[in-house]
Protein backbone atom coordinates (compact mmCIF):
# COMPACT_ATOMS: atom_id res chain seq x y z
CA UNK A 1 0.00 0.00 0.00
CA UNK A 2 1.21 3.25 -1.18
CA UNK A 3 0.91 6.81 1.27
CA UNK A 4 1.03 10.31 0.32
CA UNK A 5 2.05 12.27 3.29
CA UNK A 6 1.61 15.50 3.01
CA UNK A 7 3.77 17.51 6.02
CA UNK A 8 6.07 20.57 5.91
CA UNK A 9 7.77 19.80 9.60
CA UNK A 10 11.09 17.98 8.42
CA UNK A 11 11.43 16.47 11.54
CA UNK A 12 7.86 14.62 12.49
CA UNK A 13 7.87 14.23 8.58
CA UNK A 14 11.12 11.97 8.80
CA UNK A 15 9.75 10.01 11.92
CA UNK A 16 6.33 9.40 10.10
CA UNK A 17 7.97 8.12 6.93
CA UNK A 18 10.56 6.06 8.82
CA UNK A 19 7.88 4.07 11.18
CA UNK A 20 5.34 3.63 8.44
CA UNK A 21 7.63 2.54 5.91
CA UNK A 22 8.58 -0.44 9.16
CA UNK A 23 4.91 -1.01 8.85
CA UNK A 24 5.53 -2.17 5.26
CA UNK A 25 4.28 1.08 3.77
CA UNK A 26 5.46 2.78 0.71
CA UNK A 27 5.42 6.45 1.28
CA UNK A 28 6.00 9.17 -0.84
CA UNK A 29 6.42 12.72 1.11
CA UNK A 30 5.52 16.25 -0.76
CA UNK A 31 6.75 19.20 1.77
CA UNK A 32 4.12 21.87 0.72
CA UNK A 33 0.82 22.59 -0.42
CA UNK A 34 2.03 23.29 -3.74
CA UNK A 35 3.53 20.03 -4.78
CA UNK A 36 0.90 18.32 -2.77
CA UNK A 37 -1.96 19.98 -5.42
CA UNK A 38 0.11 18.19 -7.92
CA UNK A 39 0.30 14.81 -6.37
CA UNK A 40 -2.59 14.45 -4.66
CA UNK A 41 -4.64 12.74 -7.35
CA UNK A 42 -2.12 10.29 -8.43
CA UNK A 43 -4.30 6.83 -8.79
CA UNK A 44 -0.78 5.02 -7.21
CA UNK A 45 -1.94 6.56 -3.83
CA UNK A 46 -4.14 4.44 -1.48
CA UNK A 47 -4.25 6.64 1.28
CA UNK A 48 -3.03 10.33 1.95
CA UNK A 49 -2.27 12.16 5.60
CA UNK A 50 -2.66 15.78 5.22
CA UNK A 51 -1.50 18.41 7.41
CA UNK A 52 -3.76 21.89 6.98
CA UNK A 53 -0.88 24.51 7.82
CA UNK A 54 1.16 24.18 4.80
CA UNK A 55 3.48 26.77 3.03
CA UNK A 56 2.27 27.92 -0.66
CA UNK A 57 -1.23 26.22 -0.35
CA UNK A 58 -3.18 25.35 2.73
CA UNK A 59 -3.82 21.81 3.52
CA UNK A 60 -7.55 22.80 3.08
CA UNK A 61 -7.42 24.24 -0.10
CA UNK A 62 -5.53 20.83 -1.51
CA UNK A 63 -8.33 18.97 0.03
CA UNK A 64 -11.12 20.86 -1.91
CA UNK A 65 -9.19 21.18 -5.14
CA UNK A 66 -8.45 17.76 -4.57
CA UNK A 67 -12.70 16.72 -3.99
CA UNK A 68 -13.52 18.83 -6.79
CA UNK A 69 -11.52 17.26 -9.38
CA UNK A 70 -13.17 13.85 -8.63
CA UNK A 71 -10.31 12.79 -6.60
CA UNK A 72 -11.78 9.65 -3.85
CA UNK A 73 -8.75 8.94 -2.36
CA UNK A 74 -9.23 8.39 1.56
CA UNK A 75 -7.42 11.49 3.36
CA UNK A 76 -6.74 11.36 7.49
CA UNK A 77 -6.18 14.86 8.25
CA UNK A 78 -3.39 14.97 10.84
CA UNK A 79 -2.62 18.88 12.24
CA UNK A 80 -2.26 20.92 15.28
CA UNK A 81 -5.81 22.40 14.64
CA UNK A 82 -7.72 20.97 17.28
CA UNK A 83 -11.12 23.61 17.35
CA UNK A 84 -14.32 21.84 16.72
CA UNK A 85 -15.01 24.28 13.76
CA UNK A 86 -11.83 23.24 12.46
CA UNK A 87 -12.78 19.62 12.70
CA UNK A 88 -16.04 20.07 11.02
CA UNK A 89 -14.28 22.46 8.30
CA UNK A 90 -11.84 19.95 7.65
CA UNK A 91 -14.92 16.89 7.34
CA UNK A 92 -16.80 18.73 5.54
CA UNK A 93 -14.27 19.54 3.09
CA UNK A 94 -13.59 15.88 1.97
CA UNK A 95 -11.75 14.35 4.74
CA UNK A 96 -12.81 10.76 5.97
CA UNK A 97 -10.97 11.20 8.95
CA UNK A 98 -9.21 13.72 11.69
CA UNK A 99 -6.15 13.64 14.14
CA UNK A 100 -5.15 16.18 16.15
CA UNK A 101 -1.15 16.55 16.99
CA UNK A 102 0.25 15.28 19.45
CA UNK A 103 -1.03 11.81 18.63
CA UNK A 104 -0.10 8.20 18.66
CA UNK A 105 1.47 6.43 16.07
CA UNK A 106 -0.50 3.22 16.88
CA UNK A 107 -3.08 5.14 16.53
CA UNK A 108 -2.87 6.88 13.54
CA UNK A 109 -1.86 3.24 11.32
CA UNK A 110 -5.57 1.73 13.03
CA UNK A 111 -7.08 4.22 11.62
CA UNK A 112 -5.05 4.44 8.11
CA UNK A 113 -6.49 0.52 7.99
CA UNK A 114 -9.52 1.52 8.73
CA UNK A 115 -9.76 3.75 5.93
CA UNK A 116 -7.95 1.32 3.56
CA UNK A 117 -10.12 -1.94 4.81
CA UNK A 118 -13.02 0.34 3.37
CA UNK A 119 -11.73 1.72 -0.01
CA UNK A 120 -11.54 -1.76 -0.99
CA UNK A 121 -14.67 -2.67 0.25
CA UNK A 122 -13.53 -5.35 3.40
CA UNK A 123 -15.74 -5.10 6.39
CA UNK A 124 -12.97 -6.40 8.67
CA UNK A 125 -8.97 -6.57 8.57
CA UNK A 126 -9.10 -9.77 6.11
CA UNK A 127 -9.39 -9.85 2.67
CA UNK A 128 -10.40 -13.38 1.32
CA UNK A 129 -9.84 -14.38 -2.21
CA UNK A 130 -10.18 -17.95 -3.08
CA UNK A 131 -9.52 -19.86 -0.32
CA UNK A 132 -6.95 -17.21 0.51
CA UNK A 133 -7.30 -15.15 3.64
CA UNK A 134 -5.23 -11.94 3.47
CA UNK A 135 -4.78 -10.16 6.96
CA UNK A 136 -4.08 -6.46 5.89
CA UNK A 137 -2.95 -5.60 9.57
CA UNK A 138 -0.74 -8.52 10.77
CA UNK A 139 0.63 -9.16 7.21
CA UNK A 140 -0.44 -12.72 7.52
CA UNK A 141 -1.82 -15.18 4.60
CA UNK A 142 -3.25 -18.47 5.13
CA UNK A 143 -4.48 -20.83 2.09
CA UNK A 144 -6.59 -23.32 3.22
CA UNK A 145 -6.23 -22.40 6.91
CA UNK A 146 -2.49 -23.20 6.59
CA UNK A 147 0.31 -20.50 7.08
CA UNK A 148 1.97 -19.00 3.95
CA UNK A 149 5.28 -16.95 4.34
CA UNK A 150 5.61 -14.20 1.81
CA UNK A 151 7.88 -11.64 1.78
CA UNK A 152 6.84 -8.07 2.10
CA UNK A 153 6.75 -7.10 -1.53
CA UNK A 154 5.24 -10.04 -2.86
CA UNK A 155 2.79 -9.36 0.32
CA UNK A 156 2.06 -6.03 -1.03
CA UNK A 157 2.62 -7.21 -4.87
CA UNK A 158 -0.57 -9.80 -3.72
CA UNK A 159 -2.77 -7.10 -2.03
CA UNK A 160 -2.84 -4.66 -4.84
CA UNK A 161 -3.85 -7.39 -7.24
CA UNK A 162 -6.65 -9.03 -4.65
CA UNK A 163 -8.05 -5.64 -3.77
CA UNK A 164 -8.19 -5.01 -7.60
CA UNK A 165 -9.62 -8.29 -8.13
CA UNK A 166 -11.14 -8.38 -11.87
CA UNK A 167 -9.18 -5.33 -13.05
CA UNK A 168 -5.64 -5.86 -15.36
CA UNK A 169 -2.89 -3.76 -13.40
CA UNK A 170 -0.04 -3.20 -15.99
CA UNK A 171 3.71 -3.37 -14.91
CA UNK A 172 4.15 0.81 -15.07
CA UNK A 173 1.23 0.98 -12.17
CA UNK A 174 2.46 -2.15 -10.58
CA UNK A 175 5.62 -0.57 -9.74
CA UNK A 176 4.35 2.90 -8.56
CA UNK A 177 2.28 1.28 -6.04
CA UNK A 178 5.43 -0.95 -4.48
CA UNK A 179 8.00 1.31 -5.19
CA UNK A 180 9.24 5.29 -4.08
CA UNK A 181 10.51 7.05 -7.16
CA UNK A 182 13.73 6.66 -5.28
CA UNK A 183 13.74 2.92 -5.79
CA UNK A 184 16.11 1.15 -8.27
CA UNK A 185 13.27 -1.10 -9.58
CA UNK A 186 15.11 -4.02 -11.72
CA UNK A 187 13.18 -4.60 -15.29
CA UNK A 188 11.77 -8.04 -14.23
CA UNK A 189 11.50 -7.33 -10.31
CA UNK A 190 7.69 -7.78 -10.92
CA UNK A 191 7.75 -11.04 -12.98
CA UNK A 192 9.86 -12.15 -10.30
CA UNK A 193 7.52 -11.73 -7.21
CA UNK A 194 4.51 -12.53 -9.48
CA UNK A 195 6.70 -16.23 -9.96
CA UNK A 196 7.28 -16.45 -6.02
CA UNK A 197 3.57 -15.95 -5.63
CA UNK A 198 2.42 -18.16 -8.05
CA UNK A 199 4.84 -20.74 -6.47
CA UNK A 200 3.64 -20.15 -3.08
CA UNK A 201 -0.01 -19.39 -4.01
CA UNK A 202 -1.03 -21.75 -7.08
CA UNK A 203 -0.17 -21.01 -10.73
CA UNK A 204 -3.73 -19.85 -11.20
CA UNK A 205 -4.02 -16.79 -8.43
CA UNK A 206 -2.82 -14.36 -10.41
CA UNK A 207 -3.25 -13.77 -14.65
CA UNK A 208 -1.33 -13.08 -17.01
CA UNK A 209 -2.85 -10.55 -20.03
CA UNK A 210 -0.34 -10.64 -22.63
CA UNK A 211 0.86 -7.26 -23.78
CA UNK A 212 -1.12 -5.77 -20.62
CA UNK A 213 -0.88 -6.36 -17.48
CA UNK A 214 -1.81 -9.02 -14.27
CA UNK A 215 -4.98 -9.02 -12.66
CA UNK A 216 -6.20 -11.58 -9.87
CA UNK A 217 -9.54 -13.17 -11.30
CA UNK A 218 -13.06 -12.33 -9.79
CA UNK A 219 -13.50 -15.16 -7.15
CA UNK A 220 -16.02 -17.29 -9.27
CA UNK A 221 -13.53 -17.26 -12.36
Amino acid sequence: MKILLIEDDHLLGEGMRTGLERENYTVEWAHDGEMAAQLVCDPAFDVVILDLGLPKISGLEVLRQARKQKCNVPVLILTAQDAVEQRIEGLDAGADDYMTKPFSFEEMCARLRALIRRSVGAVDECLRYRDIVINVSTHQITKNGEPVELSQREFALLLELVSSAGRVLSKTQLEERLYGWLDDVGSNTIEVYIHHIRKKLGSDIIQTVRGVGYKAAHDNA
